[in-house]
């Protein structure tokens, strides 16, 4: 303890800010660190999204003062040896560390995520509830989580026991003894698991006996794809942070794109779509919750990017997670009701949509196209100035270089005829 001290007294006064709970980090960090839980962002003063975080990290060091997790940072270009240590390949790189223990943070730089993130890697995988007060104090909180009921034994509890580890920096999992559930709710199987979400709950469908006899590692396989299924709200909304988890879930995605302006604002019109399509997925869950994980995004780049079209706003693009192939509505968005969307969906589900894009080295090729040439006219669209002087001076260069190459022989050549022209004279 007193080695931390020293180590947050040291970073006080290195940072000159003592109203900050954000500690800055040296490269004696290496020797004071001990086995304290951290929460530290690697960063470079001249890289734009470091600066960006800068101020969600402050929030988030507040959030978690008085906890047992330290918040700090290293600037990477000062303190190389801290950068090595922990192989630091790109700015800024949010990195949760205790003791031997290092792990990457990979979801959307926003405060409730990341602080969400630190508060389930500093916990056991599995968080013991004490009772069902516990449990209705976990649910108030609004966030997805699983629940194991039962005895800790068995298949079924070591299997859970595996994938609550594997999908701890990512949702929450809970355990509670049975006796503390029959009073409020029936429960289908004992032990069971659970998932909790959008205000609902729902249960792993165990495996016949029968089934178990023939395949004793049938619970593994089949718990393992129904919490890959579950582990995302009914209509998620989907960001450049979570994109790569959602490709897992071996689903169709379905993502309505709407235009969330920067204080999180939706039009009146795209707002209506978002709803009309949302009632949709609620009121036909049963018929399409195995086929489809539903979503909207406030960002339309990212399914631009996908569909390699820019869509018109608002729209519904639903993309088929293992193939890449996509497929959109054959009526304009404006003209797309309840019923029709219905029909769109269930003719992906039968294959007869028309399909799109995929994942083919031609279609790959066209997506960087596509990719590099609409991030092109968006610098240009925000400072023709800026985007001239970067792309124009190479070429500017570039262009001297080769003429000085092709062109060398021909001045080469006038000056020899000159030469012989004055030897005939």
């Amino acid at each position: 303890m007193d080695v931390l001290r020293l180590l947050v007294f040291l970073s006080v006064l290195a940072s000159g800010n003592t109203a900050s709970k954000v500690l800055e980090l040296s490269d004696r960090f290496l020797e004071l660190r001990g086995d304290s839980t951290w929460l530290i962002m690697f960063y470079a003063p001249w890289c734009g999204h470091c600066k960006k975080l800068e101020p969600i990290w402050n929030h988030v060091a507040h959030a978690l003062y008085g906890t047992d997790i330290r918040v700090g940072r290293v600037d990477c270009t000062r303190f190389t040896a801290v950068a090595t240590e922990f192989v630091i390949k790109g700015f800024p790189t949010i990195m949760y560390v205790k003791g031997e223990t290092r792990h990457i943070y990979k979801g959307d730089r926003v405060k409730e995520d990341i602080v969400g993130y630190a508060i389930r890697m500093a916990a056991p995988p599995v968080q013991h509830v004490q009772s069902y007060r516990h449990l209705k104090d976990v649910i108030d909180k609004g966030d997805l989580f699983f629940l194991y009921v039962g005895n800790q034994e068995g298949d079924l509890w070591d299997s859970y026991k595996a994938l609550a580890d594997e999908y701890r920096p990512l949702n929450y999992f809970y355990d509670i003894e049975s006796g503390c559930l029959e009073e409020h709710m029936k429960l289908q199987y004992s032990p069971a698991v659970m998932v909790f979400k959008d205000s609902m709950y729902f249960f792993y469908p165990v495996p016949d006996e029968n089934e178990l006899v023939e395949n004793k590692s049938l619970i593994n396989i089949t718990l393992s794809d129904w919490v890959n299924h579950e582990r995302f709200p009914t209509f998620t909304k989907v960001t450049h942070g979570n994109l790569h988890q959602l490709w897992k879930i071996n689903k169709y995605l379905a993502i309505t794109v709407v235009k969330e302006s920067k204080i999180g604002r939706i039009t009146t019109d795209e707002d209506a779509f978002k709803d009309m399509v949302e009632s949709v997925i609620r009121n036909n869950r049963e018929k399409y919750h195995i086929h489809f994980q539903f979503g909207w995004t406030g960002t339309p780049d990212l399914a631009n990017s996908i569909a390699m079209e820019r869509l018109p706003l608002p729209s519904l693009l639903v993309v088929n997670s293992t193939t890449m192939h996509h497929h959109l509505p054959e009526d304009p968005p404006q003209h797309l009701t309840p019923a029709a969307i219905e029909m769109f969906l269930d003719s992906i589900i039968s294959e007869t949509a028309p399909t799109y894009g995929g994942d083919s080295w031609p279609i790959r090729i066209y997506r960087a196209y596509y990719n590099a040439r609409t991030s092109l006219e968006d610098m240009w669209q925000g400072n023709p100035v800026l985007t001239s002087v970067l792309f124009g001076l190479p070429l500017g260069f570039l262009s001297l270089i080769c003429y000085s190459i092709w062109c060398s022989d021909i001045l080469d050549a006038d000056e020899e005829e000159e030469d012989q022209h004055e030897k005939k004279e």
